[in-house]
């Protein structure tokens, strides 16, 4: 009985989804429309589509659980790291900016702001192929993730999991583009809002924890580290908060929202929900992962395959947290079904399927946001940018709708075989890194600084992407050092990103400025003060014309 109701809670989900796809197909009549939504997304379904973009089922499932088991209470920093700089500090500072610049250049994503930032067509180019090449793991890695809870939750096989999470995507997607993202993320949000709230307060009230009180006490008894602060590894939850909150400022899919926002008078009402949102969720995820070494003996007995012959009844609290430890890293316990099997042990069935729910809700957005990010980077990017520049506005949705079934197809290939990778929080640890390494220096500081230099621009993205590959591929082709990989790569992210903001100042202030004239047609007559005017050009006209409608 309890699986035909959560099956049949699924269907209406699905449907849900699929007719919002439907329903906005019609209003999907250009590729600003597919991956824009026209610029008309009100304050919340932006705030939403921000947040829920933000969190998937690697974190739920991933990052909450294994860190949370490591360190305790004190990755309550990432949550408040990503609530703080993640949410308010982006909407405070680069929103706005955003808005303005890219309807003022008329460009749709990050590499077409690339080019006509730094007046380079190689960039473009360049950047929509890390885009796309590099969103494929954090793609598969977020496939991966909600693939295992199905698993934990439901009881079917891995494959036909993930077959019917990227069936479910690649439909609803491809019917409606950003507006079905943007329409489908604002019930999603409230799903996951009402699911996590609810998850809280059950954990709290299960005798394991026992409230507040008492699961400070267990947590003592077990290791005192477990609610210090600033534990024994500190430097660890230091990366990982940098690497997941300033991370989100130079990932394309996220600075796409900002694009996307009906005008500037709506960012304030936006930045406020965003922020509410992120720290309930983020707060909420983390919390539980804090608490998930409260459960080592029941999840013990429940996977006698994984610890033949150990008696919980036998074990102590503490005794029990570490033979769990070793398991997961011995990789004889996958650290992914942590979550998924504490949410079995606390909550009744149909807040169960609930909560499977909220997961799917919030992987669906990151993941339709991944595609649609990537795909463009083909579309917009590459083929009308360079192959195909008169191609017709109905073939420029078609093609833009089959690239996003091709890039879901690449993805589930990679989650495929990447069912028995074990580092998942590695694999959305260095695809995050690595494309906001690349992106994140050339993206702020062009918002901002006149004077970055188009070699200075390069400099900063080659450094992040350059530093992230060399790094990941140091340590996967030695075997000695593959084990090290998953402590190291928040580390190695962090420094991807934090490389070029260095690097992009350092070589601008050694080479050639930009000419007044360009600086004009980037920042605007009051803002570039050039001393000649700008030629009218063809495409100076167009951008006009864009100005004027936005």
């Amino acid at each position: 009985m309890d699986h035909i109701f959560q099956w049949l809670a699924i269907a209406i989900f699905v449907l849900l989804m699929i007719s919002v796809g439907f329903f906005t197909m019609r209003r999907t009549k250009t590729t600003a429309d597919f991956f824009l939504g026209g610029r008309k997304i009100g304050p919340w379904i932006s705030a939403f589509a921000y947040g829920t973009t933000y969190f998937s089922a690697v974190l739920f499932v991933g990052y909450a659980g294994t860190l949370g088991f490591s360190y305790g209470l004190s990755v309550l920093w990432i949550a408040l790291g990503n609530t703080l700089i993640g949410s308010l500090l982006a909407w405070m500072v680069l929103a706005r900016r955003t808005r303005k610049m890219t309807v003022r250049l008329n460009v749709m994503t990050m590499p077409e702001f690339l080019e006509t930032r730094y007046d380079s067509k190689t960039f473009k180019l360049v950047g929509a192929l890390t885009i796309f090449i590099f969103m494929v793991p954090y793609s598969g890695s977020v496939y991966t993730g909600l693939s295992y809870l199905f698993v934990n939750v439901l009881g079917i096989g891995y494959n036909q999991a993930l077959v019917f999470m990227t069936a479910l995507t690649a439909i609803y997607l491809a019917m409606g583009g950003y507006y079905a993202i943007s329409v489908s993320d604002f019930i999603q949000g409230l799903i996951m809002l009402v699911g996590v709230v609810l998850m809280v307060a059950y954990l709290l009230l299960h005798p394991s924890v026992g409230g507040v009180g008492k699961l400070l006490t267990s947590l003592k008894e077990i290791d005192p580290e477990l609610i210090k602060a600033f534990p024994r590894g500190g430097l660890s939850i230091l990366w990982l908060t940098l690497l997941t909150s300033l991370g989100v400022w130079g990932l394309p899919q996220m600075i796409q929202k900002f694009y996307a926002i009906r005008s500037e008078k709506v960012i304030t009402t936006a930045t406020v929900v965003g922020t509410i949102f992120c720290l309930v969720i983020a707060g909420a995820a983390y919390f539980i992962g804090s608490t998930s070494s409260l459960f080592s003996q029941e999840i013990i007995a429940l996977n006698p395959e994984a610890f033949p012959g150990a008696s919980t009844q036998a074990l102590k609290l503490a005794e029990a947290r570490e033979q769990l430890g070793e398991a997961m890293s011995d990789n004889i316990f996958p650290n992914t079904a942590l979550i998924p099997q504490i949410l079995k042990l606390t909550l009744p069935n149909a807040l169960l399927i609930l909560i499977l729910l909220l997961v799917l809700s919030a992987s669906m957005s990151t993941l339709s946001s991944v595609v649609l990010v990537s795909s463009s980077a083909l579309v917009i990017d590459l083929i009308q940018g360079y192959f195909l520049p008169n191609l017709s506005r109905k073939r420029s949705v078609l093609l833009m709708r089959v690239l996003c079934l091709l890039f879901v197809g690449v993805s589930l290939v990679t989650a495929l075989y990447g069912g028995k990778w074990p580092y998942l929080v590695t694999l959305m640890s260095f695809s995050w890194g690595t494309v906001s390494g690349a992106f994140l220096a050339p993206y702020l500081y062009g918002l901002f600084w006149k004077g970055v230099t188009k070699a200075g621009a390069w400099a900063g993205f080659l450094s992040g992407l350059g530093f992230s590959i060399m790094s990941f591929l140091y340590y996967m082709l030695r075997p000695e050092l593959q084990p090290l990989i998953k402590e190291k790569a928040p580390l190695i992210g962090s420094v991807s990103m934090l490389l070029p903001l260095v690097v992009l100042p350092v070589v601008s202030w050694l080479t050639p400025q930009f000419s007044r004239e360009h600086l004009s047609r980037v920042f605007g007559e009051e803002e570039g003060r050039a001393s000649k005017p700008v030629a009218a050009t063809p495409q100076g006209k167009k951008r006009e014309v864009a100005v004027a409608k936005g």
